[in-house]
């Protein structure tokens, strides 16, 4: 038999048997529209790290220098060795400061913690307190909506000055202009100076929620009760040198601490590649552990459709019959239940794609979990709703062929 034909068939046999072909494509349906669903979110969490995530919260050609890694999964063992560690002090970020000095870097201390904002009248928020230098606003790309920020003058004074988030501004200031005001922070009035363009959010966490102000207010040391340093960023003009950066940072603070060549650094250098290898481990095992409950609805599907192929091949004996009656080889009615298997999968495969579809974009609008669908996904669902329909069918279609034409054709 043609294989269009064979395709036609099976097509019509969904049309005659709607309730029957209905149940048959429901397991592998549901197991491809969650495979989809998987995969997309994981996308697009894929393209949200690295788009939105890595230049917002880490920062653009940046690289942190701080006691303790960022961005990675460390056992209780390492956490502990780390608290072994000396701590950051001014002297250091001097050091790093001189390392880089004379070259295209730019370099900044940052102290962070979320902290009470006070303003009378107004119910208490915690913001993110950021206690930094002048260079923070650049490093990070901050535009300047209102006012301005701070300079390396106020830093060196201590000046109690306060440059707000968007968010901050119109919360505590709701149609006001927040320049000149007052905002107390975790009990310290600092004045505001400026207001930070609108930044977004990032898994939901939102941006905006900022107030920063210079390191040597009385805010840091509330951060900081021991004087030293939480970390140092340092960002590159371009990513091409930002590896000669940090080999300059590391040579000068493994000098600096007396670090033998045998010993290992004692501190840690954190990049934007390692918060996206460190997620690149993350989006394998969701990919693994979101595939777990489609496998199993695709193997439910396989199930569903070898026994209903082996229901029309019972249903079929006399057909089959005359088929072999008439020259039909056995290779050719294997082809006929194959072909009706694997169709009825792919469009099973098809509706439960568009079906993922949809469900990823509804758990994006509906949630912070960004959807990208990929098109290989897409390719890969009909893919494996054919590998279904083909694994399901063997079975069915062998036994079918095997039938005597005379006994098939006795049967009533």
């Amino acid at each position: 038999m043609p294989f269009f034909e064979a395709v036609r068939l099976a097509l019509e046999t969904i049309r005659v048997q709607k309730l029957k072909s209905f149940f048959t494509l429901t397991g592998v349906m549901i197991g491809v529209m969650f495979l989809i669903a998987v995969v997309s979110i994981v996308e697009g969490m894929a393209d949200y790290v690295e788009n939105d995530f890595a230049a917002k919260i880490i920062g653009t050609n940046t690289f942190y220098v701080s006691r303790a890694p960022d961005f990675q999964d460390i056992s209780d063992e390492e956490w502990r060795r780390i608290q072994r560690r000396p701590r950051f002090y001014p002297p250091a970020a001097q050091v790093v400061r001189e390392a880089l000095a004379g070259g295209p870097f730019r370099s900044a201390i940052e102290n962070g913690n979320f902290s009470p904002a006070v303003v009378p009248g107004i119910r208490p928020r915690s913001v993110q307190a950021v206690a930094t230098e002048a260079n923070y606003f650049d490093i990070k790309q901050y535009e300047i909506a209102q006012g301005r920020a701070f300079t390396t003058q106020e830093v060196a004074l201590g000046t109690r000055v306060v440059v707000v988030g968007s968010e901050v501004a119109s919360y505590y200031y709701a149609g006001l202009d927040p320049l000149g005001r007052e905002l107390r922070i975790s009990g310290i009035p600092y004045t505001i100076i400026g207001v930070i363009a609108p930044q977004g959010s990032v898994f939901g966490f939102s941006l905006d929620r900022l107030a920063v102000v210079p390191y040597t207010t009385p805010l840091s040391r509330l951060m900081r009760p021991r004087g030293d340093v939480e970390k140092i960023i340092v960002q590159a003009p371009t990513r091409e040198i930002l590896a000669d950066g940090e080999e300059l940072v590391r040579g000068a603070l493994r000098g600096f601490r007396g670090l033998g060549p045998a010993e290992e650094d004692d501190f840690a250098i954190s990049s934007s590649e390692s918060a996206l290898s460190f997620f690149d481990e993350l989006k394998g095992k969701l990919v693994l552990f979101g595939t777990a409950l489609p496998a199993i609805g695709l193997i439910v599907g396989a199930l569903v459709i070898m026994n209903i192929m082996l229901v029309a091949v019972a249903e079929r004996t006399r057909e089959i019959g005359v088929r072999k009656a008439l020259g039909a080889r056995r290779r050719d009615i294997i082809a006929q239940f194959l072909v009706e298997a694997s169709t009825l999968s792919i469009i099973g495969a098809m509706i439960g794609a568009l079906l993922g579809i949809l469900l990823a974009k509804l758990i994006a609008a509906v949630t912070p979990l960004p959807a990208s669908v990929a098109p290989w996904s897409l390719v890969a669902a009909l893919v494996v709703g054919a590998g279904v329909g083909i694994a399901a069918g063997i079975y069915p279609a062998s036994r079918a062929s095997r039938l005597d034409p005379i006994t098939a054709l006795r049967q009533e």
